[in-house]
């Protein structure tokens, strides 16, 4: 059986959609999707980048993820990283894998997020 990530949700507090609307869409480079109509009224916001979906749910109360993460493959790795910085949004480098080029970072809200070279 074929499977594929179709999407990750990670949460946030009430009222943040605009500040992860300037994250996602200004800073990472995503497309927002329009939620269906029925799910409109919850909140939150849905992102997309490619075949990758990340929705953001909301929740009350909330607590950012701080172990569990997004881990999400781009095509260049540093250029994000840098586009993450002037943002002013801190860089995490991380090496413990060796041969994987990757960086965390948080969102608006303190959620986790990984990102990785992609690997040809």
């Amino acid at each position: 059986m074929e499977m594929r990530l179709h999407h990750v949700q990670v949460s946030g507090p009430a009222g943040c959609e605009d500040a992860m609307r300037a994250f996602y869409v200004g800073v990472l480079g995503m497309t927002e999707v329009t939620k269906p109509e029925a799910l409109q009224a919850r909140g939150g916001a849905w992102f997309r980048a490619g075949s990758a979906e990340l929705h953001v749910g909301i929740e009350d109360p909330f607590a950012p993820a701080l172990k569990a993460h997004p881990g999400i493959a781009v095509a260049d790795v540093d250029r994000l990283a840098a586009a993450v910085e002037a943002a002013g949004v801190p860089v995490r480098w991380d090496d413990a894998i060796p041969g994987l080029r990757r960086f965390h970072t948080s969102d608006p809200v303190g959620n986790r997020l990984e990102f990785q070279q992609a690997q040809p």
